[in-house]
């Protein structure tokens, strides 16, 4: 009897192991939730706005990181044009301002695990601006120091993000140009502070935060 025991004990061991080496030659288990989630993108933006009171149009780039999901950091570039319809009398001419700033992007996100997320864009950079009229393109004109001047700007903002998939983002927002003072010659404008609002689209590798604990080999 107490041979019987041991040999049933014995087979009870043996399947027991069999079984276990089945499983994990099968599978593999982990738990990844708390690891950091890693995220690279390239962005495109549109915008609306004002200076000084004058419609103005703004194309916008960014390539940043997102680390988990939670905050981005990388570059931003803005090309702006603002209608001003400024008559230049020694040049017998109207001018239109345009510029160009970029610098260092930071953006904290909120509810990111979520459809629709909220976050607050700042982008601290330099750039220059300058006015340009009907003949810019002509051949014989050429810009002076007195034509450009430089820029520092801070620029935050708010935006909506629409998570449309782990490689696709959309995005609504406001923003708030602030600028140091310019020193053009014959310009009303002496800084390009103003609001903006537009939308953009993010393409890259977000992660959307999907967890496996038991993934088959």
């Amino acid at each position: 009897m107490k041979h019987q025991k041991s040999f049933f004990l014995i087979i009870i061991l043996l399947f027991a192991g069999f079984t276990y080496a089945q499983e994990d030659e099968d599978y593999l288990e982990f738990n990844d939730r708390k690891n950091v989630v890693h995220g690279v993108y390239l962005g495109l933006n549109t915008h609306l706005g004002e200076i000084d009171g004058e419609p103005t149009y703004q194309g916008g780039l960014k390539i940043a990181y997102v680390a988990n999901q939670q905050f981005e950091v990388g570059f931003s570039g803005t090309f702006f044009y603002s209608q001003q319809d400024l008559f230049n009398s020694d040049l017998a001419r109207d001018e239109d301002l345009i510029g160009a700033y970029g610098g260092l992007h930071l953006e904290p996100i909120f509810f990111s695990k979520s459809l629709v997320n909220l976050s607050f864009p700042l982008l601290i950079g330099a750039g220059a601006v300058g006015y340009v009229g009907d003949n810019f393109d002509d051949e014989d004109y050429e810009l002076t120091e007195d034509d450009v001047d430089a820029i520092f700007v801070l620029e935050p903002g708010v935006s909506v993000l629409f998570n449309v998939s782990r490689y696709l983002q959309l995005e609504a927002g406001v923003k708030y140009r602030f600028s140091n003072k310019i020193e053009l010659d014959f310009s009303p404008v002496s800084r390009i502070n103003g609001f903006s609002a537009g939308i953009g689209v993010k393409i890259g590798v977000f992660n959307m935060g999907r967890n496996r604990y038991k993934k088959k080999i």
